[in-house]
């Protein structure tokens, strides 16, 4: 139960500065900020296991928090590309 609250915890904050970067962050609430955290930490470790330098998502890792920031930010620039038709 702990690891859950502190997934979504964490999940928020990514979710919150990767929509801060993107510049949508008006347009979410928190419901959305830790959805994007979550699928940005999946997303990015996806991605970064194509440069050999994925986390695992059973441990907590400085690594893993980079991935998913950078996993949430590409999301939301999808997200953005749907849309809008231009990332911002």
């Amino acid at each position: 139960m702990v690891g859950l609250i502190v997934t979504l915890i964490v999940g928020g904050i990514i979710g919150w500065l990767a929509s801060i970067v993107m510049r949508t962050d008006a347009q979410q609430g928190i419901i959305l900020n830790i959805v994007v955290g979550i699928v940005g930490a999946f997303l990015g470790n996806f991605l970064g296991s194509f440069f050999g330098m994925g986390a695992s998502l059973d441990s907590f890792s400085p690594i893993g928090l980079l991935w998913a920031f950078i996993g949430a930010i590409v999301l939301l620039g999808i997200i953005n590309l749907i849309r809008r038709g231009s990332v911002r």
